[in-house]
Parts: structure tokens; sequence; C-alpha cells
């Protein structure tokens, strides 16, 4: 199951994601990230994500791609 909290600090927004991201989860965070109108000023917390699979860890380098900054990622989703 995936908690997701959302912080806005300034120009920033801050998703802080908990427990398992897996590939029904990436609609649901591509939909979130949407609604922000800055997509560039987005960060996501992983330090207290568990598990991820294949198509999340897919979804999590495109959103680096994307200019989103991938904060306390674990070295196992970096792999």
């Amino acid at each position: 199951m995936l908690k997701i909290q959302r912080a806005a600090k300034g120009e920033f927004v801050v998703f802080t994601l908990s427990g398992r991201i897996q590939g029904d989860d990436v609609a649901e965070l591509q939909r979130l990230f949407e609604l922000e109108a800055k997509k560039q000023n987005i960060s996501l917390d992983l330090q207290e994500v568990k598990l991820v699979d294949r198509e999340a860890v897919r979804f999590l380098s495109q959103c680096e791609t994307e200019g989103i900054t991938l904060m306390h990622c674990p070295a196992y989703i970096r792999e």
C-alpha cells in the first residue's frame, strides 16, 4: 500500500511516499504531478519507501529525466 503526503514549501512541492510503489500506483502519481503547475519544482521523498516494482522504477527514472528531484532514494532503486 502506498501513502502519499503533499507539502508545499515556497515554490516547491514535496511528495513524501511511504510503503510500496507498484505499477497500479503510477497512474495516480502521474495525475497528481500533472495537477502541479510547475513540474520542475516537484520533489519526491522516498525515504519511507519499502518496495518498488519494475514499472514503478521505470516511472521514477522517467520522473528524474523530466526534472523531478528524487530525495532519499534507496540504492536498490537507483541500481
